[in-house]
């Protein structure tokens, strides 16, 4: 990197070889010469400049919306699992004359293609049954006295609690054993 004392000398030395050479050639020409050589770079650094802004501008644009489409249809894909769960309800409803195992039969199919639609969306369930109580997936919903488990220890499941993508949604509110008195 030159420092200004550098550059101060180097100014000096062109000017000296301007002024030594001004009897070989026009002086005037050759700094109308220099003058429209610097005017030259200086509009391709601007032309370049301006095409750099027009790209940025253009990226920044595509990255608006590229995001305005993730969140317009993020969620295209569950959407499109659950039109399979939201038919085999309809046909349940639709069926006369049904027995209560049909009835059975059909909620159990319709379940099963839920938690399959749940299960490609990366949607857990929380497990809370029999496992030590953990207020960061569990909400205790009452404490109850019971001898033959550990205090503190999950033993009835109210509502399941729901995690997507290791995030929870929902947790899951339980009934938590506690020392007998």
């Amino acid at each position: 990197m030159s420092t200004p004392e550098d550059q101060v000398a180097a100014t000096d030395a062109v000017i000296d070889e301007v002024v030594n050479n001004s009897t070989e050639t026009d002086p005037l020409a050759e700094l109308q010469a220099a003058l429209a050589a610097a005017e030259a770079r200086a509009n391709e650094a601007r032309d370049q400049a301006m095409r750099a802004m027009a790209e940025l501008d253009n990226v920044r644009k595509r990255a608006v919306r590229d995001v305005e489409n993730a969140h317009k249809y993020a969620l295209e894909k569950f959407a499109g699992e659950l039109i399979g769960v939201k038919d085999s309800l309809e046909m349940s409803l639709a069926v006369q004359n049904a027995t209560t195992d049909d009835l059975r039969a059909g909620s159990d199919a319709t379940l099963k293609l839920l938690a399959k639609a749940f299960e490609r969306a990366s949607v857990l369930e929380v497990q809370a049954e029999n496992q030590p109580f953990n207020p960061e997936f569990h909400e205790a919903i009452a404490m109850v006295p019971v001898a033959d488990k550990a205090p503190n220890t999950v033993i009835n499941v109210i509502q399941k609690g729901y995690i997507l993508n290791g995030r929870l949604v929902r947790p899951a509110r339980v009934v938590v054993a506690k020392a007998p008195e």
